[in-house]
């Protein structure tokens, strides 16, 4: 069975960074898709960042500011974040995207002015 285990979220002022971890067990992550997406309060869940063999993606309000990459050798993922704005607080999901598609528990980003 396949999990992914989020870490790294917190809370920081504006113009602050942060790097969020995904770590996957159970499978191979470059078997996966692997994409980060965030979900505020009363929001839907968006989509932020997403990288396969083709290259990575983003959503136009965290491109230049995010980076997302994965290290084989240690199967986890990762979502660089910086200068962050008070509108990048929410729940941060790590998701494998394949014949099946996993998610991980989330974890709380929160940045104040």
């Amino acid at each position: 069975q396949v999990q992914l285990v989020e870490s790294g979220g917190g809370s920081v002022q504006v113009g602050g960074s942060l790097k969020l971890s995904c770590e996957v067990s159970g499978g191979t992550i470059s078997n996966y898709r692997m994409g980060w997406y965030r979900q505020a309060p009363g929001d839907d869940r968006q989509f932020v960042a997403g990288i396969n063999q083709s290259g990575t993606y983003y959503s136009d309000s965290v491109k230049g500011r995010f980076t997302v990459s994965t290290d084989t050798a240690t199967n986890t993922a990762y979502l660089q974040m910086n200068n962050l704005k008070p509108e990048d607080t929410a729940v941060y999901y790590c998701t494998a995207i394949g014949s099946t598609d996993y998610w991980g528990q989330g974890t709380q980003v929160t940045v104040s002015s």
